[in-house]
């Protein structure tokens, strides 16, 4: 499956998903893509930015039960 944004000739902007990209060649020549706001089928593929995945962050080490004598929390035991 494929999540296009896309927008009609007024600027309205929404998502569709395909099964590829054949599909959304295929029913855009059919003109079977339609605005949901409008109603307009001059509908095109949207500018999309891409998503990409943040590294999870690493977790701090644990604290040792004297103390980690350097973290944020160093004193506080």
């Amino acid at each position: 499956m494929i999540l296009y944004s896309l927008q009609c000739a007024h600027g309205h902007v929404f998502d569709e998903w395909f099964a590829n990209s054949g599909e959304y060649d295929a029913r855009h020549a059919a003109g079977q893509l339609v605005c949901p706001e409008c109603g307009t089928a001059e509908v095109s593929k949207a500018i999309m930015a891409p998503r990409v995945a943040k590294a999870a962050p690493v977790p701090a080490p644990a604290c040792t039960p004297g103390g980690c004598g350097g973290c944020a929390f160093a004193g506080h035991h």
